[in-house]
């Protein structure tokens, strides 16, 4: 009997020890997250609790509006905080589609006002001058006409998929998303810094849109947000992948579950 009690006695203690193991696996569901939604959810029951969130501005398309985006605003107003993300943030969608667009520039004028356009001037040509202006102008256009007040105080992404119309030289792809972040980071709030602007993409689509970025682009060294996840372990392994242009650090990674896109803050 004294063996059995001694041995049932190392029984417990073998139990005792394994316990905080045991109970320590419920922890990986208490990692913050964030969620990004537009278009695709209106009319939709969205996630409650999101440590984050990024609404899309426009609707699919560089050129038009997300119809919800109102109402999802409001959503995300609501969001929890606590990572390094915005609790609020913005993403558009971004082409360069050339004369096959409904409106291409012909000056370096928009909006009533003169741009400083380093690839000189736009004349109507599909070039590098012209890409620069339709990406300002695309960018204008988001930040002032689609319904989101004071602009300033958001961080934006730049959509770039495949998806969207582009022009098969990368450059002038380039030179289009300069365009874009020229225009959001002269945006100022409060005599604060320009907008912050960041790029959300795939190292496979980047490289087919943009293709190499040179080191002097102002495009270099922005923030990544990498999608291709399907799981969250998988959206935290790819943090640390490269970022998708040089010197960008990779900040936010995103993964789909059950319909829904989810985002993990890298940092």
């Amino acid at each position: 009997m004294k063996m059995a009690c001694t041995f049932l006695a190392l029984i417990g203690l073998s139990l005792a020890g394994m316990a905080p193991a045991a109970a320590a696996a419920p922890t990986r569901t208490t990692d913050l997250v964030g969620n990004d939604v537009s278009w695709p959810q209106c009319g939709k029951t969205l996630p409650a609790g999101q440590a984050f969130a990024i609404v899309g501005v426009t609707g699919g398309l560089a050129n038009n509006t997300n119809p919800c985006l109102a109402q999802q605003l409001v959503w995300a107003a609501g969001s929890t905080g606590g990572t390094a993300q915005p609790k609020v943030a913005l993403y558009v969608n971004t082409a360069n589609p050339g004369l096959a667009g409904s409106w291409w520039p012909s000056s370096n004028s928009y909006a009533g006002t003169q741009v400083a356009n380093p690839y000189g001037t736009c004349g109507g040509g599909v070039d590098l001058a012209c890409s620069y202006m339709y990406g300002y102008a695309k960018a204008y256009d988001d930040a002032t006409i689609r319904g989101v007040s004071n602009p300033g105080d958001y961080f934006w992404w730049l959509d770039v998929e495949t998806g969207n119309s582009w022009q098969t030289n990368t450059g002038l792809n380039r030179a289009d998303l300069e365009g874009m972040v020229a225009y959001f980071t002269s945006i100022t709030s409060g005599g604060a810094a320009g907008a912050g602007v960041g790029i959300y993409s795939t190292a496979n689509q980047w490289g087919t849109i943009a293709g190499t970025v040179p080191v002097s682009s102002p495009l270099g060294g922005l923030p990544s947000w990498l999608a291709g996840a399907k799981t969250l372990r998988g959206a935290k392994s790819i943090c640390s992948s490269p970022g998708l242009t040089p010197g960008s650090p990779v900040s936010v990674t995103q993964y789909v579950s059950a319909g829904l896109d989810y985002d993990y803050s890298c940092h």
